[in-house]
């Protein structure tokens, strides 16, 4: 799926909060997946935020009748107060609130197999300024270890003819040349990539587009 919805720097911050709260609380993305579905499926009703909030206390109330394991009730409770630390400020807007929790989400898979023990959690998001965010960015990429085959989320930040330039982390480019798929790409589209082939060192040496 295809979306051109981009972040503001005070709205990154709240995603790479909430991203790095719930990755050192060991949450299970695919319930923050879950929880995101729900938002998204009423992200239309004007109490939209208000209905979010009372969902996931719900969850919490009803942890372990609707859980699939031992550990669920504590996911719901981890998802809950990241929430309402991160998310209270924005609930009269329930589409940025989903935008956040996207975004919170990809870092998420991005930070569990990376060292994030020195990234920290700001407390102050609105005023954190784009180069501290951005090396914490640089820092998780330089440990990544990338897969053949492995999915990963890109932006197309340049186009000409059948070369696109992907973006990924906000700091690892690629230009690739996709034949086929150009045409339905346009700059600024976030896609997902898969890596084809890595170099020796580990990092990406090419990937191609799957949406």
């Amino acid at each position: 799926m295809l979306t051109t919805e981009s972040l503001t720097e005070a709205e990154s911050q709240l995603a790479h909060n909430l991203a790095i709260t719930l990755v050192k609380e060991e949450t299970d993305v695919n319930e923050v997946g879950k929880v995101i579905a729900y938002l998204r499926s009423i992200v239309e009703q004007p109490d939209a935020g208000r209905r979010f909030f009372s969902y996931l206390k719900t969850l919490v109330t009803n942890g372990r009748q609707i859980g699939h394991s031992g550990r669920t009730p504590g996911y719901y409770r981890s998802i809950e107060r990241a929430c309402n630390q991160y998310l209270q400020s924005q609930q009269a807007n329930a589409h940025t609130m989903l935008k956040i929790l996207g975004w919170a989400m990809r870092l998420m898979r991005y930070y569990k197999v990376s060292p994030i023990e020195e990234i920290s959690i700001s407390e102050s998001p609105q005023v954190k300024q784009v180069s501290e965010r951005q090396a914490e960015i640089t820092e998780v990429a330089s440990h990544l270890k990338f897969d053949v085959n492995q999915i990963l989320d890109a932006t197309v930040t340049a186009k000409k003819g059948n070369k696109v330039t992907y973006e990924i982390l906000e700091k690892i480019k690629l230009t690739q040349k996709e034949s086929k798929k150009a045409e339905f790409i346009s700059e600024g589209q976030i896609v997902r990539v898969e890596v084809v082939d890595i170099k020796e060192d580990g990092s990406i040496r090419k990937i191609r587009c799957i949406d």
